[in-house]
């Protein structure tokens, strides 16, 4: 179930909102942002959640092939 929330942020808060996120979409990025601290979560669950998501398992497991070049060129 979703409720109307009514806040009050600084106007050049509200300006980056707009410009960086969209007008459409203000309220899911704070939502997003405030979930995690205000929720409890059982993180084993939401892990298990995240491997069922095949795509983006296929999308982490491409960025994670595509950077490990970068650690063995590495100069320590």
């Amino acid at each position: 179930m979703l409720k109307k929330l009514t806040i009050t942020i600084d106007e050049e808060v509200y300006e980056g909102l707009y410009a960086t996120v969209g007008p459409r979409h203000i309220s899911r990025f704070i939502e997003d942002l405030v979930r995690p601290h205000v929720t409890q979560q059982d993180l084993a669950e939401a892990y298990r959640q995240m491997a069922e998501d095949e795509a983006r398992e296929a999308e982490a497991l491409e960025w994670a092939e595509a950077t490990i070049g970068d650690v063995g060129d590495a100069a320590w």
